[in-house]
């Protein structure tokens, strides 16, 4: 592994303040981001780079460190590698060691505060991840008994769960079998009212189990709504036709429209009314997630009911308003 030198990284050097440091990072983390370069190898591998590099400069402490130890760390490795005795024995535990007479007054990080910190896939070099974490270096004895047993938090998990537009409305109940290792465990999991699809419902907990006594991930459900054949949901808004009588549409009247919890509502609808007019139904739409009372409202579109048969009797009043209608026509057209 090739020394790295982090101030040559970032374009600064050992005379650098920590807001000449600062600044660099920063450019250089907007220019190299992979947001900027998608699809970029080389943009990626070099913003690992800056990061690992503002890790150790951005930090008073790791700063001293790096600057103590310097390239000096190639003996610190290949000693490491051949089992041998560190050839740093003795000095870096008055300066580096936690805080004792004569000592720096700090603590170095342990495995579980690196993870914590940065991350189980941070890209820091072995010498840098031992170094800085006073953990054991690549190819020392593991059978240290002080070594503690790696500690890593579970993976979430994420599963889609299938949901009617009623099971959103009112909140349901669901039991899934989780498969881990072989193994399958059973978990119930309330679903809020109010949910759209695509939401996620978060269950703390539920994920993979940890690693060295670490806790567990949480499980992840996908929200995934089937089509409704009577209401359209857009928001917490909920939309419907509602087949008007030409009667109505022409006169005027009511008509009775369903909601989506089963009830039936009253719909004053005005004389000539025309076909596509929507009528709203405050407070009858999808409930809030965060709060249930708080609801969307409903839309009910007028569509005009045309008759698909009518009697002797209605044929005759039919022709008698088409013969009014047409003797208006021409006294219109006459004028």
């Amino acid at each position: 592994m090739d020394f790295k030198d982090y101030y040559a990284t970032l374009g600064v050097t050992k005379a650098s303040t920590e807001k000449e440091i600062k600044q660099a990072f920063r450019k250089l983390a907007r220019t190299h981001h992979p947001d900027v370069n998608p699809g970029d190898k080389q943009a990626e591998v070099r913003f690992k780079d800056i990061n690992e590099a503002y890790e150790v400069l951005g930090d008073p402490a790791k700063r001293k460190k790096y600057d103590e130890l310097g390239a000096n760390w190639r003996a610190y490795e290949q000693a490491a590698a051949q089992g041998g005795p560190n050839p740093f024995a003795g000095q870096w535990h008055a300066d580096f060691g936690s805080a004792t007479p004569g000592g720096g007054g700090f603590r170095t990080m342990t495995q579980e505060e690196m993870e914590q910190a940065f991350g189980d896939s941070h890209p820091f070099s072995d010498f840098f991840t031992a170094f800085f974490s006073g953990g054991a270096a690549p190819g020392s004895d593991k059978r240290n008994p002080r070594s503690r047993p790696r500690q890593r938090r579970g993976q979430d998990v994420e599963h889609e769960v299938d949901l009617t537009l009623e099971d959103s409305y009112n909140g349901t109940t669901r039991r899934l079998s989780l498969k881990q290792d072989g193994h399958t465990r059973t978990v119930d999991v309330r679903i809020p009212v109010g949910v759209n699809d695509g939401s996620r419902v978060r269950i703390a907990g539920e994920g993979e189990a940890g690693l060295g006594g670490a806790p567990a991930g949480d499980l992840y459900l996908r929200v995934r709504l089937a089509p409704h054949h009577e209401f359209e949901r857009r928001g917490r808004d909920l939309y419907k036709k509602v087949p008007v009588p030409v009667t109505i549409a022409v006169l005027g009247g009511e008509v009775e429209v369903r909601t989506i919890e089963g009830r039936s509502v009253r719909l004053r609808i005005p004389p000539l009314t025309q076909g596509g007019q929507l009528f709203r139904l405050k407070g009858y739409g999808m409930p809030k997630v965060s709060d249930p009372a708080d609801r969307g409202d409903l839309y009910a579109r007028g569509e005009v009911q045309l008759p698909t048969d009518i009697t002797a009797e209605e044929r005759e009043h039919y022709e008698a308003l088409a013969k009014l209608q047409g003797g208006a026509a021409k006294k219109h057209s006459a004028a």
